[in-house]
């Protein structure tokens, strides 16, 4: 089976990270994800991520590292989260989600998060409480 890659991104801005509220499929509407989507054959994950984040939430973003691991979505799909930082826009849930919160570092356990990206806001978390993402 030829697994696809879903990449998530761990969007800091101003010592927070944001978080976005899934809309639909009806099986985790309501719950909390790191946004982004699906790469297209012949796209990098990085790339995959900026127009991800383009479409979803109308801002330009820059890619900064990957997180380590990764993560089951559900049979053929793997979860792969990189952080990244806002370069312009002001986030709003354009599709997928019906609302997006900036959280700091101590609030992240706020939300009712999807399971497969827990482990990468926790390191998201740790690195934003260790200042790893000051001024992004």
């Amino acid at each position: 089976m030829t697994v696809r890659v879903v990449v998530g991104g761990a969007l800091c801005h101003d010592g927070r990270l944001l978080a976005a509220r899934r809309s639909a499929p009806p099986e985790v509407a309501g719950r909390w994800e790191l946004p982004g989507g699906k790469a297209e054959p012949g796209e990098s994950v990085p790339e995959a991520l900026v127009r991800e984040l383009r479409e979803e939430l109308g801002v330009e973003t820059e890619v900064l590292e990957r997180i380590p691991g990764e993560w089951p979505v559900r049979p053929g799909l793997v979860l792969h989260v990189w952080t990244a930082r806002l370069l312009s826009g002001e986030p709003e849930p354009l599709e997928d989600h019906d609302e997006l919160r900036w959280l700091g570092p101590h609030e992240l356990d706020s939300v009712d998060w999807l399971d497969q990206d827990r482990p990468a806001v926790a390191e998201a978390g740790r690195r934003l409480r260790d200042g790893a993402h000051r001024g992004a």
